[in-house]
């Protein structure tokens, strides 16, 4: 009966002891307690274990993302108040032997009766941040300039001074000058030439005939000449002339001489003019009028190299004013970037900022402090691009000085009117210029071969006049006597010699015709393809100077644009930025946001610069494009006289 009764007493006492488990468990839900760790070996493969020491609500799935494993704020650990509940250990059934009990696993159950003690939250203990100061400007001053000597600079200054000093100004003037010389040197082939001959001849020869007037069979004579001589040729027709002026005393020991001594004139001039071949053109004068050509075609050069200069003069001038003008932004950025740092460092130190907020802000102004040593190396490299175009070598003074420019951007609503640009370009570009002088130089090639296939013919003439005066022979020996108008000193000689009583008149034709005159054939020929090819340069320079003007009309206008644009994208900027400090000080931004303005307005006043400069410079460039810019800035060329 006992062992019939024992199991049943057994399965009551078991029933009991769930009952008191299920309610002890649900009592201790509803409070804070430890809780069992469980043990790795029953979790099941790719289970995390979850972190015993983690907050109620804060364990996450092994398979959730990083990003939604979001922890959620602490307290501090001072304001902890939750002690944990006292437990008692529950009454566990003794096990009747023989049969088998289950495993019954220990249980905690809070004491009745006892309060939990509410722990009081501590007073914080901050960290004591004192503020630092601000770190000092960066070094600004650039290499080689110092900043006592100062230049100050217009663009009509700086333009000046280019023309006076420049070096790639002075080889084309030089080039101007050498032209003129060489000029010159071709037309001094027009130039008479003065020759003299003195000369003095003595002869004693033997002769053997009685009428040879010597009995001792010795003839002795001396001559003592003077022939003095001017040539020329003609610059228009292409003769030449030469008038030559023939002297000589003579003495001999003839006794047959009815004078003795004796002086002898001879005055002759003699012509030779071209009837075919180079008679409107020969060589002298096309290389004289090549030259010509060649000299404005120098000054077309000038010209061209001139307004080149002035050009980059003007680029490099409105490239410093943008790059000064933009290191003052950047130094501007970096003083608002210094003010925030300032103003945190005064909340740190009261305690309303974190001491993170400095970092933050010590990293922008670094960044900005970059900006700003680029910007000054940008004003170093555009002072020394205007001072290589303005100053003469580098041993020039102004390499260390510090160049303000005084102009500002100049800005035109008015847009361009492309026909007038394209006109004027057409009229005025040295490039145009120079290829219509060499079609001149070509025009005169064509003539001149064309002449020299033409045979030669030349008149020639000559007129002559003589006079003769003389001593008479005086003794037993002489033979004869001389006529009355012969005898006479050498004032006597040049009276016979104008009285042109004795002359002498030669007229003749000297022809000469080639037979196949080859040379001749093939240089006309090479001169005709010479005048297909300047007539397709011609017609490519057009073209490029269509597309050149095009392209610097369109800058132009595309700057202009832009620089409307950026003008009303910099007064977006600036009110956004007064909205945002406004609200930064209300505390409704933050630090990033206020930096993002701040940028977002240095860059909007950046692109204001570059618009304005581009836009000069474009005018610059369609200047150039249109060959007005000496005119635009005053610069009057003297025209060579050829």
């Amino acid at each position: 009966m006992m062992l019939n009764l024992q199991p049943r007493v057994l399965f009551k006492i078991m029933s009991l002891s769930a009952f008191l488990l299920v309610g002890s468990h649900t009592a201790l839900a509803q409070r804070a307690g430890a809780t069992p760790t469980p043990n790795p070996a029953t979790q099941p493969p790719g289970t995390a274990m979850p972190n015993p020491n983690a907050p109620q609500g804060q364990q996450t799935s092994p398979t959730a993302p990083p990003e939604s494993q979001r922890v959620p704020p602490q307290a501090p650990p001072a304001t902890t108040n939750v002690a944990p509940p006292a437990t008692t250990p529950q009454a566990t059934p003794q096990p009747n032997p023989g049969v088998p009990s289950p495993t019954m696993s220990p249980t905690i159950s809070p004491t009745p009766g006892v309060e939990e003690p509410v722990q009081e939250p501590g007073e914080p203990n901050f960290p004591v941040v004192e503020q630092k100061p601000l770190p000092p400007l960066p070094n600004m001053t650039r290499l080689g300039v110092t900043s006592d000597n100062t230049l100050t600079l217009t663009l009509n200054d700086a333009v000046k001074r280019a023309l006076e000093n420049n070096n790639d100004i002075e080889m084309a003037r030089d080039d101007v000058r050498f032209a003129e010389t060489q000029l010159r040197s071709l037309e001094g082939v027009y130039d008479p030439f003065y020759t003299i001959n003195p000369s003095y001849q003595k002869n004693i020869q033997p002769v053997t005939f009685v009428t040879s007037g010597a009995p001792s069979g010795k003839l002795s004579t001396s001559q003592f000449s003077f022939d003095p001589a001017i040539t020329k040729s003609f610059a228009k027709g292409g003769g030449t002339y030469e008038l030559r002026f023939n002297n000589s005393k003579n003495t001999t020991s003839a006794i047959n001489s009815t004078l003795n001594p004796f002086w002898s004139s001879n005055l002759s001039l003699t012509i030779t003019q071209p009837l075919q071949r180079n008679r409107s053109i020969d060589n002298n004068r096309r290389q004289i009028r090549i030259q010509k050509k060649r000299l404005e075609q120098s000054d077309a050069d000038f010209r061209l190299r001139t307004i080149d200069v002035i050009t980059r003069v003007q680029n490099a001038y409105w490239d410093l004013v943008f790059a000064l003008r933009d290191q003052q932004n950047q130094l501007e950025n970096l003083n608002l970037s210094r003010e925030n740092l300032r103003r945190v460092e005064a909340q740190i130190s009261v305690g309303t900022q974190a001491p993170l907020a400095r970092a933050e802000v010590q990293t922008e102004l670094a960044n900005r402090e970059s900006s700003l040593l680029l910007a000054v190396q940008s004003v170093s490299i555009a002072e020394n691009n205007l001072k290589q175009l303005i100053a003469k070598d580098a041993t020039d003074p102004e390499w260390s000085a510090q160049i303000t420019p005084t102009d500002t951007p100049k800005f035109d609503a008015t847009p361009v009117n492309l026909n007038d640009a394209l006109n004027e370009a057409r009229a005025n570009r040295p490039e145009l210029r120079r290829l219509r002088l060499q079609s001149d130089i070509n025009h005169i090639d064509l003539q001149y071969f064309k002449n020299q296939l033409r045979p030669q013919i030349d008149l020639q003439s000559t007129f002559a006049t003589t006079g003769l005066a003389g001593s008479p022979c005086v003794g037993s020996r002489c033979q004869g006597s001389a006529p009355p108008f012969l005898i006479g000193a050498y004032s006597k000689d040049l009276r016979n010699l104008l009285s042109l009583d004795t002359r002498n008149i030669t007229v003749g034709v000297a022809i000469q015709i080639p037979l196949r005159n080859t040379t001749a054939k093939a240089n006309f020929a090479g001169a005709r393809i010479q005048e297909e090819q300047l007539e397709a340069s011609v017609r490519s320079q057009d073209q490029l100077i269509e597309v050149d003007v095009r392209n610097s009309a369109q800058a132009v206008e595309t700057s202009r644009r832009r620089v409307l644009a950026a003008r009303e994208a910099r007064v977006n900027a600036e009110m956004q930025l007064e909205g945002e400090q406004r609200l930064y000080q209300v505390g409704r931004s933050t630090t990033f946001l206020l930096f993002q303005r701040e940028n977002a307005l240095t860059n909007a006043r950046n692109a204001e610069l570059r618009a304005e400069t581009d836009y000069n410079k474009a005018l610059a460039d369609l200047q150039r494009a249109t060959s007005t810019t000496l005119r635009a800035n005053n610069v009057m060329v003297d025209t060579p006289n050829p």
